[in-house]
């Protein structure tokens, strides 16, 4: 289920792009995820044919048949990755590559056909090429990059869909945290559970997403910023929080983190933390960890760090833990040394401040 590599991109200038002033008072703040590009991707797939029509084309709404087969059966799939501005002016993405093989992956679990990852890695090129323009030169300003595929076949059928449309849309994104990175509170969901052995865990699917809402309002609920799973089996050891993977770091300096075996996301920042911790010579342990053992470790002080990491907000320290048996609070509350040390490391390397020493940066322009 997949077409060739060698797509060639027909390329659509917008015909009325957002004038210079306006994308410069649209840049000042952008927040996340709440303005986008002028532009978007497009490739089509059919049974039969493969991938075919490639576009870069003035972003607008789809068109799309009620009986579209994802807002019936939900076959979708999406990744997220930053595009960042090298201080020698240029562009470089980070770990592309990683996200490729995630999507592939994703794509298969869900029944849909796998893009080529080099079909996938142009298809981000395309757009930061054209929409260059868009990218924040602010200290922490980056191109949100969001790749997603569909089932876009028009029947109603409890079958893998036979069309399907990919599309790449972009977001200029500021900093994440207004006012620095603060530690944030989490509340461990009692009634709710993430992913069950043999589900859709590992993959990268809008319908994880949906699923977890009500565990996510929940937490807000409890004045929380994020929620924690437990796995869904003894409702005991810590999974993933709602959008993140976990650490935690032990009083002797190693870092613990949650196994994936199937229910847990792989992420990308995930690997990455653990690869530099390992290079620095720092133990890492994927393990399982119970709520108890956090408790008790934050506790007692064998647990003196605790923190979550994924794309958007990179490395996030962990403060308060909340949950129906009361709160506690990793050692003061703030935010830790290795903690704070990783996130530097890792966003030094993503903005080409640093030595790239595993080759995760690829320059884009």
């Amino acid at each position: 289920m997949s077409g060739g590599d060698n797509l060639d991109f027909e390329i659509r200038p917008h015909a009325a792009p957002v004038s210079d002033a306006d994308r410069a008072t649209l840049l000042a703040n952008p927040g996340f995820g709440r303005i986008f590009t002028d532009h978007m991707v497009t490739i089509r797939y059919a049974e039969g044919k493969g991938w075919y029509e490639p576009r870069v084309e003035a972003r607008a709404p789809i068109a799309m048949d009620p009986a579209a087969a994802v807002l019936h059966y939900a076959q979708e799939i999406f990744e997220g990755l930053k595009a960042y501005t090298l201080p020698d002016g240029g562009v470089a993405m980070f770990r592309p590559d990683a996200n490729a093989a995630r999507f592939g992956e994703s794509a298969k679990r869900m029944a849909m056909p796998v893009l080529p990852p080099a079909t996938f890695l142009e298809s981000l090129k395309q757009i930061i090429t054209v929409d260059r323009k868009w990218i924040p030169e602010s200290d922490e300003g980056s191109l949100y990059l969001r790749p997603f595929a569909y089932a876009s076949e028009v029947f109603l059928g409890v079958r893998p869909a036979m069309e399907y449309l990919y599309l790449v849309i972009a977001s200029p994104a500021g900093a994440y945290f207004s006012g620095g990175v603060k530690p944030v509170t989490v509340w461990v969901t009692p009634d709710y559970t993430r992913a069950a052995p043999g589900g859709t865990g590992a993959a990268k699917c809008g319908g994880n997403y949906a699923a977890g809402l009500s565990a996510q309002a929940e937490a807000m609920e409890h004045g929380c910023d994020q929620v924690v799973y437990l796995d869904a089996v003894e409702r005991k050891y810590i999974d993933e929080l709602g959008g993140m993977n976990v650490f935690f770091v032990t009083d002797d300096g190693t870092l613990v983190t949650p196994p994936l075996g199937g229910t847990i996301l792989p992420g990308i920042t995930r690997d990455s933390v653990i690869k530099l911790a390992g290079r620095a010579g720092r133990r890492v342990e994927e393990r399982p960890v119970s709520m108890d053992e956090w408790r008790e470790g934050a506790r007692s002080g064998r647990i003196r760090e605790a923190f979550a990491c994924g794309t958007a907000a990179v490395i996030t320290p962990i403060g308060t833990v909340r949950s129906q048996d009361g709160e506690f609070t990793v050692a003061d509350g703030g935010s830790g040394e290795v903690t704070m040390g990783l996130r530097k490391e890792l966003t030094d390397i993503q903005r080409g401040r640093a030595e790239d020493p595993f080759g995760w940066v690829q320059r884009v322009l």
